[in-house]
């Protein structure tokens, strides 16, 4: 019977690392996307600038 005890704690701890792993894995996926957003952000920016220097106002 103790063994029963041992195997679920191990299952357990096995399960949250697991869990843990992936957690960290989406947090870098995540900060990449944020980056390419903000890369992306920034370059509209400029171009809506630079479109609305070059349109001539009446």
């Amino acid at each position: 019977m103790p063994w029963m005890l041992v195997a679920a704690v191990l299952l357990a701890t096995a399960g949250l690392l697991v869990l843990g792993v992936l957690a960290i894995r989406l947090w870098l996926d995540v900060r990449a996307l944020a980056k390419g957003v903000d890369a992306a952000s920034r370059a509209l920016t400029e171009a809506a600038g630079e479109l609305a220097s070059a349109v001539p106002n009446p």
